[in-house]
């Protein structure tokens, strides 16, 4: 069996690879790849893979943009830790997925559910249950965040969304920043705030930055094709568009 590994955390791919190699059955992995854009030109170039194991959050935005950008013949199986209506999009469409950290168990028991459902996945099949899934999402989702409840001290503040300069994480905490540069903690993860912000108002150019386009000051261009911001309130970080979002980051901004 052939099968597309596409994920931008380097541990997380890398103990994908080894638990496909623990099967009984024989696994080539064809690729790795962790960006949008670049999952788009491999499928173009490349005969179809026998299945698609897709992290939903990659390098350069949402895996689901692929499926609007090219015609995928793969039947798929997401890896994530995406929000529960989307979860409950893939059970209806037969897509299946795996909460990470993944287990060896849960990764044999779907590639078992796939050669059961295999008389289902013809490429015209395939397709339309992508198209599916897509439109479940785009319709069902849930609104996006307005408002985060933040403590200070013994008081709880409400803080709007356009109240908020960025969210920043570090030590496993994640911050949000006021423009006035006041910061609080919060009980979420970027991950989690990635799929409940605005995407017209929210960016995420790195592994620790989720800016709103109004702290955004300055763009100067950066090595290896990256690009370095200034923002208000400032950062003791430097705050790096990395390179496999900067274009992505570059039409955001032109809305």
């Amino acid at each position: 069996m052939k099968v597309l590994i596409i994920e931008d955390e380097y541990p997380a791919a890398e103990r994908l690879e080894k638990l496909l190699h623990k099967l009984a059955q024989p696994v080539t992995v064809v690729d790795r790849l962790d960006s949008v854009q670049g999952t788009v030109e491999w499928l173009q170039q490349h005969p179809a893979p026998d299945l698609i194991l897709s992290d939903i959050q990659l390098s350069d935005g949402l895996s689901f943009e692929i499926f609007e950008k090219v015609l995928v013949k793969s039947p798929i199986i997401f890896t994530t830790s995406y929000d529960e209506y989307a979860i409950k999009a893939f059970k209806v469409k037969s897509i299946d997925y795996l909460l990470k950290p993944i287990k060896f168990e849960e990764l044999q028991s779907a590639l078992e559910k796939l050669q059961q459902l295999k008389s289902e996945f013809s490429e015209i099949e395939n397709a339309h249950k992508i198209d599916q899934l897509l439109d479940s999402l785009q319709h069902t989702g849930k609104p996006f965040k307005k408002r985060f409840l933040v403590k200070k001290g013994e008081q709880l503040i409400p803080i709007h969304e356009e109240q908020i300069a960025y969210f920043y994480t570090e030590n496993e905490l994640v911050y949000l920043f006021t423009p006035p540069g006041k910061k609080y903690v919060i009980d979420y993860t970027l991950e989690q705030l990635d799929t409940l912000l605005d995407p017209a108002k929210f960016f995420r150019i790195n592994r620790q930055f989720i800016l709103h386009l109004s702290s955004i000051q300055e763009i100067h261009t950066y090595f290896n094709n990256r690009l370095k911001l200034f923002i208000q309130p400032t950062s003791a970080e430097d705050v790096i568009v990395s390179k496999g979002k900067a274009k992505a980051f570059k039409e955001w901004l032109e809305g």
